[in-house]
Formats: structure tokens, C-alpha cells, sequence
């Protein structure tokens, strides 16, 4: 949930995807925080507040998760390409939101007559300029906004009918670097870079942190992680297997849509299975996995894309996959 930059300040062009954004809602005359777009059969989501690097709010988590409902119900579909505005994918939560900004409150001054220790006279001094009374932040649930956002938004981002990829130009930090990683596959710009900066102030990972990193890179480093908060680039990030792929800045759009086109012709409903089986596959033992997979095999067997690839084979044509 964090909001960390970059403090490098090398910017990061935002990949435009070769497409024609389609504006979401947003108030009269400003700019929509979600850009929504669709090239062929995949939907292209583009987080739009470039001038904050992208930090989540709430109306942006909710029209995230609203149109990733869409995109779901869109059977013609068939991938979805998230990306950022700007030079950097999502610098995480953004701390001016209500739903997480600290309250202050007034100290409350010493009562009148709480000192009767005599004073000693003192000569006049000149007037001094009023200062305002010392502040104390106010106690917040910020579960109240995960329960209501994040949650939801990383479930619904977990249970796509649909293949899920995430192109990160710039920084990726906190909830930010996390809703990345939930996706199935992540692409990164060179000069990318993830930060777990929760520690920095005194919060713990969320938006599924402490369930992605350790399946992804291990304890060890998912620790080196979130307890120093240091800027993992994206070369490195990709070494350690946190991400798929890195590429040239100036690459990351193409490539990023070439894979969600490449994922939109394949079939969809057994990539869905893939990444389900994979995930249970985490806590099961070996004969639970062999059993799932026959399982999932069982179903698949009979579904029009399996009988479709197998005959396209055989042929030796392109297959037509319809499934989803």
C-alpha cells in the first residue's frame, strides 16, 4: 500500500500500447484515473495519474476492480494488459487519500493552575509570533481500506477467466509492486524497479505481498525484501525469478502486447486451469497434484479447444481455440 518513488529520477516513458484510449468515468473536465482500451481480444488497462506516479486511490482501486469485472464478462476478451501512465507504473498508496490519510489532533495544553511553583519576574521581551499548537496523529483503521479495496481487487485479479499480464515501466512500489505481481505474467522496462517500502513506515505488505513473494523468490529473499525495503531493479528482479521478463525500455510496449496477443490466440480456458492447478499445487503433496491434474485433464478432455488443438495437430493447420 506504500507510496515510494523512485528517488533516482530517471524517468521512465509510459508504454502507449499502439492503441486508443477509451475514457472511464471521471468528473467533468478532469482526466479518467483508469484509461480503459481493447486491441483485438485483449483488454488494455492503463493506471492515468502520471502526475502522482500512478498512486492508487480509492476511486482508482474501484474502477480497476470494476473494469476487470468487465472484462471478465466480456467473453469476446481473451487477455488482459495492465500498464502505467507516465514514468512509473504505481508508486502504491497514495497518503493524501482520506481513507488512510493521518488525522491530527491538537495537544492538549496544560490546564490553568496546573504549576504554582513561585516564578521570578523577568524583563518585558518584545512580542513573538503566534505558533500553531503542536499536532498528534489520530489512531486509523487502514484494514478498514483493504477490506473494502485491496481485497477484493486482488482476489477479482486472481480469478480471471483470463490470462493476466502486467507491463511496469518506472517504479513499482508497495501495494503497487504487488498488484503487478498478482498478474500472471510480468513484464518490466530496464530501468523498472520494485519496492517493498512498507517497513518505512511502520506497516506490513499487503495486496498479497506475504503470499506472492515467498512463492516467488523464497523466504530468504522475500524477507530481504520487505524488512530492508530496498529498490530491487528489474534485471535483478527477473534473475531472481520475481518477474518473466526484462526488456529495453523502448521495447516494453511492443513486447508487453505481443505476449497478451500471443495468450488472447491460445487456450484460454486451460492457460485459467494451468494457473489455478499451479497455485493449489503449493500446498499439496505430490499424489494430491497428480490427482488434481487428472482431474482438470478429465474436464478438459471434452471441452471444444483440446479436440480442436489435437485435430490442428494432426492436420498440421493452426488451431482455432474458442474456449474460455
Amino acid at each position: 500500500m506504500t507510496n515510494m518513488t523512485d528517488r533516482s529520477g530517471a524517468p521512465t516513458p509510459g508504454p502507449g500500447l499502439g492503441v486508443t484510449h477509451q475514457p472511464g468515468e471521471a468528473p467533468h473536465g478532469a482526466d479518467p484515473v483508469l484509461l480503459v482500451s481493447t486491441e483485438g481480444a485483449v483488454r488494455v488497462l492503463t493506471l492515468n495519474r502520471p502526475q502522482a506516479l500512478n498512486a492508487f486511490t480509492t476511486p482508482l482501486l474501484g474502477q480497476l476492480r470494476h473494469a476487470l469485472d468487465d472484462a471478465a464478462a466480456d467473453t469476446s476478451i481473451r487477455a488482459v494488459l495492465i500498464t502505467g501512465a507516465g514514468r512509473a507504473f504505481c508508486a502504491g498508496q497514495d497518503l493524501n487519500d482520506p481513507y488512510i490519510k493521518p488525522e491530527f489532533e491538537p495537544e492538549v495544553a496544560p490546564s490553568a493552575g496546573a504549576s504554582t511553583a513561585p516564578t521570578t519576574p523577568t524583563a518585558p521581551t518584545a512580542p513573538t509570533t503566534p505558533t500553531a499548537p503542536p499536532r498528534r496523529p489520530k489512531p486509523k483503521d487502514i484494514g478498514h481500506l483493504l477490506d473494502h479495496y485491496y481485497i477484493p481487487l486482488a482476489l477479482r485479479l486472481r480469478s480471471m477467466p483470463v490470462p493476466t499480464i502486467c507491463a511496469v515501466n518506472g517504479v513499482a512500489a508497495g501495494a503497487g509492486a504487488n498488484f503487478a505481481l498478482g498478474c500472471d505474467l510480468v513484464m518490466a522496462g530496464r530501468s523498472a524497479s520494485f519496492i517493498q517500502a512498507f517497513s518505512r513506515i511502520g506497516l506490513v505488505p499487503d495486496c498479497g505481498g506475504t503470499w506472492l513473494l515467498t512463492r516467488l523468490v523464497g523466504r530468504a529473499r522475500a524477507m530481504q525484501l520487505t524488512l530492508l525495503g530496498e529498490k530491487l531493479p528489474a534485471e535483478q528482479a527477473q534473475q531472481w525469478g520475481l518477474i518473466a521478463r526484462c526488456v529495453p525500455d523502448e521495447e516494453l510496449a511492443s513486447a508487453a502486447m505481443a505476449m497478451a496477443q500471443q495468450l488472447a490466440g491460445m487456450p484460454t480456458r486451460a492457460l485459467v486451469q494451468t494457473r489455478a492447478a499451479l497455485d493449489e499445487a503449493m500446498h499439496l503433496e505430490l499424489e494430491d497434484a497428480l490427482r488434481l491434474e487428472a482431474r482438470l485433464q478429465s474436464q478438459l478432455g471434452y471441452a471444444h479447444d483440446y479436440l480442436e488443438g489435437a485435430a490442428a495437430f494432426l492436420d498440421k493447420r493452426t488451431p482455432q481455440f474458442k474456449d474460455r
